[in-house]
């Protein structure tokens, strides 16, 4: 296998991983701490957001100036667009699921229909944050490995990671009450993050095998990670903050602070 694709796996299966450790809680608590996870969700979203630029977008930029077709504005604001597009899509899906099983709630699969629908929208979207560390990992065949390359790609692994440990949590714990055994509850939780890392190697195949979708590739994992960020990370980290307003913020800040500091510092 390609070394580039055999690092991209690793790093999807690492964020499986934190989904898996997520899904665990169900295992040791009724509830994990609510704050400690608004301030991860925060810190995720600070660091997506400043990855979307620096580690894929402005990567995109310079690969689509450098090739001699259309303009770098036009590649990059098409695959940011068109990877904003798929997560909506995405949720579109998900909205409708939800209808069918509103409508169903008498019925007496509604129970399973609940759990179905639970583990399709984590599931749904983990793909494109697969793809956006695929994508990430596969740039380095043409960037030679750089110190830069390489730790924008880690930092998007890291930062995907930590919003996926809540995202385990978040499908095993409502499991756990409507009856499932722990085991059975860890299981399904896990499961959901399972498809990153084969997401994640075709993202890298792709850009490995298919140099010309660089560009289009990176801004597509960008917009996908900000529809992210901005639609549900954010939202969800600043629920319940009455009594300490910004603390999820704070955590939102220091997690683009420390991805900006990262990029630019190795720069």
């Amino acid at each position: 296998m390609n070394e580039i694709v055999l690092l991209a796996l690793v790093a999807t299966l690492g964020t499986w991983f934190l989904t898996a450790l997520g899904a665990a809680t169900v295992v040791f608590f009724k509830s994990p701490n609510p704050k400690l996870l608004n301030l991860m969700l925060g810190f995720a979203a600070g660091v997506m957001i400043a990855a979307s630029f620096w580690s894929l977008l402005q990567p995109a930029i310079e690969r689509a100036d450098a090739a001699a077709g259309l303009p770098a504005y036009v590649v990059a604001t098409a695959g940011f667009l068109f990877g904003a597009l798929f997560m909506w899509g995405s949720d579109k899906v998900v909205t409708y699921t939800q209808r069918k099983v509103s409508s169903s709630q008498g019925s007496p699969n509604a129970r399973f229909n609940r759990i179905i629908l639970l583990i399709l929208s984590i599931t749904l979207h983990n793909i494109p944050e697969g793809l956006a560390v695929g994508v990430a990992f596969g740039a380095l065949q043409n960037g030679g490995y750089s110190t830069e390359a390489l730790m924008g790609a880690v930092t998007i692994a890291i930062g995907i990671g930590l919003q996926n440990f809540p995202e385990g949590a978040a499908v095993s714990l409502p499991l756990r009450r409507e009856g499932f055994s722990r085991k059975k509850s860890f299981l399904y939780g896990q499961a959901s993050g399972m498809v990153e890392p084969v997401a994640g190697v075709v993202g890298a195949l792709l850009v490995v095998y298919v140099e010309a979708i660089l560009p289009y590739a990176l801004s597509f994992a960008a917009g996908a990670m900000i529809l992210v960020a901005v639609h549900e990370l954010i939202p969800e980290c600043q629920k319940n903050q009455e009594a300490q307003p910004y603390f999820a913020t704070m955590g939102i800040i220091l997690g683009f602070a420390v991805m900006m500091l990262l990029d630019v510092m190795l720069g």
